[in-house]
């Protein structure tokens, strides 16, 4: 590789969340919604893919904007944002983009019928399709049409969509639980009832050789997945589908918000068995942490897993400014064992880079943790508080809000011997304790509204180490870069 390929693994400032990696011909593809920095709402930018070649996981590039909601015929001043895509290769060789319109902070989102366009490179300026249709050729509007996702195996195209509403479970009624989801769906009373449970749920169809038209009548699929945890982690939204061997893995976004699973099946359209947690953005669960020991604010989560130059990724995103509508992509490296399972993987700076950093100068941003040790959970919305995020002001990213007993982690660092760790810092000043596995320094930050770098030397083993900066002082400090360096 050029350089290391850190976490998140795009620019600074580019937020691209919900993404579906797909590796076409000799690179990898990431499709997701475009987030605007510090944004109002999701998905404020139109599409633009990124991709990077599969020999230099550290190059992403993009050709800019691929597709313009306006492109939509859906698109008005209240529709006018692309939530959660995928993309496939359809059987004639083309790419084809599936895609759903919504309105603020997500209204009518489960209303619209999965648009698509499509392009002959993944990466190319994708055209307006049409819907994707039912068996009678009208737009397929059965259950809730959201956050598309697909597979092409051996030829024959499988879509799965939905969402449900976990909220409504709290409804002891059933007819105001019935009005409730009809109200949140944007669907008529008579239509809810005329189903049998509910219009929510992650449904699977099969589609034709256009690509628009379902050759099967919509089959429920998350109903289907058994194991005696599924139920703390059921399924919320975020559909993703892959196929290993003959195991099809379904991965999706849990009722918890910031944490992906999976489940495994023989078959892609049902008898699911749940599999367990892919990824927390707070890593919740990871080693057994509890959700009020959260590493970080979490916020929702979406992505998926990919095949790599031999080795597994999960991809996923996490919320910087404390808000769930500015989010990062990174990547984890996971491991399927032999009787199909994955473990959870852990948050790092790593994410791509087959292994530990090997040190120099980083931004403070690649942080992987970001903890006050009372980090809170946001679902669509914006939050003004006082916990330490990743921000952003005057075009420069950094670590804000920095107060006492804050501590940022950054995981891993191959390191032996003399080793220089220094940051730089803006605001109150005050001490920083930093720890490398078991050995501990304090390193001094001046008070001083421009940037300031202070630095300590620490001997070390040759290891691989976490590194923690934990702030210790009166007043508010932000962190712009953090140096690793081995003499």
């Amino acid at each position: 590789m050029k350089k290391e390929a850190v976490n998140p693994f795009l620019p600074e400032n580019v937020y691209i969340a919900d993404g579906e990696p797909h590796v076409f011909g000799d690179r990898v593809y990431l499709f997701g919604s475009h987030d605007k920095e510090n944004g109002d709402t999701f998905c404020m930018l139109d599409y633009e893919f990124w991709s990077a070649p599969l020999n230099d996981l550290s190059d992403w590039s993009s050709k800019g904007v691929n597709y313009s909601a306006r492109q939509d015929p859906l698109y008005s001043e209240t529709m006018r944002y692309m939530y959660a895509p995928d993309c496939v290769r359809g059987n004639d060789g083309r790419y084809y983009l599936y895609y759903c319109m919504a309105g603020f902070k997500g209204h009518g989102a489960y209303s619209n019928p999965i648009s698509i366009a499509v392009c002959d490179t993944p990466d190319g300026k994708y055209e307006y399709l049409g819907t994707v249709n039912g068996q009678d050729g009208r737009p397929l509007l059965r259950y809730a049409c959201f956050d598309p996702a697909l597979i092409n195996d051996n030829g024959t195209v499988h879509l799965y969509y939905g969402t449900t509403l976990p909220w409504l479970d709290k409804i002891p009624f059933k007819g105001l639980r019935q009005k409730r989801e009809a109200e949140q769906l944007g669907r008529s009373l008579e239509e809810v009832k005329a189903v049998r449970g509910s219009l929510t749920g992650s449904y699977h169809v099969i589609l034709k050789d256009d690509m628009m038209t379902a050759a099967s009548d919509p089959v429920r699929i998350d109903d289907s997945i058994e194991g005696e945890d599924y139920e703390a982690h059921r399924f919320f939204e975020g559909s993703s589908i892959r196929r290993i061997g003959d195991r099809y893995y379904f991965i999706y976004s849990t009722v918890n918000n910031h944490e992906l699973c999976y489940a495994v099946s023989d078959r892609p359209d049902g008898g699911f068995a749940f599999g367990g947690v892919l990824i927390s953005n707070g890593d919740i669960g990871y080693k057994g942490r509890k959700p009020k020991d959260r590493l970080n604010h979490t916020g929702n989560n979406h992505g998926s897993i990919e095949h790599i130059n031999g080795k597994w990724y999960v991809f996923y995103h996490k919320p910087v400014y404390n808000s769930d509508y500015s989010r990062k992509p990174c990547a984890e490296e996971i491991t399927i064992a032999d009787d199909g399972s994955i473990a959870q993987a852990e948050m790092t700076s790593c994410g791509l880079n087959g292994g530990p950093l090997k040190g120099g100068i980083y931004p403070a941003s690649i942080c992987c943790n970001v903890t006050n040790g009372r980090m809170k959970h946001s679902t669509n919305q914006k939050k003004e508080t006082s916990e330490p995020c990743v921000m952003n002001r005057d075009g420069e990213m950094f670590v804000g809000k920095v107060r006492n007993g804050t501590v940022i982690g950054y995981k891993y660092f191959s390191l032996s011997g003399r080793v220089r760790i220094s940051l730089k810092t803006r605001g109150s000043g005050g001490d920083f304790l930093i720890r490398l596995g078991d050995i501990r320094t304090v390193v001094s930050a001046v008070a001083s509204d421009r940037w300031t770098e202070a630095e300590a030397e620490v001997d070390i083993p040759y290891g691989t180490y976490p590194l923690y900066f934990m702030y210790m002082g009166r007043g508010t400090v932000e962190i712009s870069e953090i140096g690793v360096h081995q003499k």
